[in-house]
């Protein structure tokens, strides 16, 4: 049978700050520069969720993206879009907010949800520039 990737890209807005409270205001500065701003900073994030399956007979799909958006916009983007992660999060507050660990955060809540295929890759970018592939552990 026929297998494909799918993907949806999705997007979402939100702030962090990058600071290791174990660590010195100077280690905190030295390591994360303008991203241990004090008043946090934020991002336009670009989520990528890659499904990968066999095509459906019926549906010529492996999965339907616009239940992937659904998902996300029901689950993900009201918990994420608008937030300081830091302090709007609960996931965050034993965690750095860095872009690896919000597409950890992304597939740990999206996963189990997939109807159909299989999540094989959350894709974040956190700039144009800048993205974190997660894979599952």
């Amino acid at each position: 049978m026929p297998r494909c990737t799918v993907v949806r890209r999705v997007h979402f807005n939100a702030a962090h700050r990058l600071h290791n409270p174990a660590y010195s205001d100077e280690w905190n500065r030295t390591t994360f520069g303008p991203c241990n701003n004090p008043n946090y900073h934020g991002h336009n994030y670009e989520l990528e969720i890659v499904v990968e399956g066999p095509i459906d007979d019926a549906t010529g799909y492996v999965v339907d993206v616009g239940l992937l958006k659904q998902i996300f916009s029901e689950i993900l983007h009201p918990v994420l879009d608008h937030k300081n992660l830091n302090l709007d999060v609960p996931w965050f507050r034993d965690r750095m907010p860095s872009v690896e660990n919000i597409a950890v955060y992304c597939w740990e809540v999206l996963a189990p949800r997939i109807p159909a295929g299989r999540l094989t890759r959350i894709r974040l970018w956190e700039t144009p520039r800048n993205y974190v592939d997660y894979e599952g552990a």
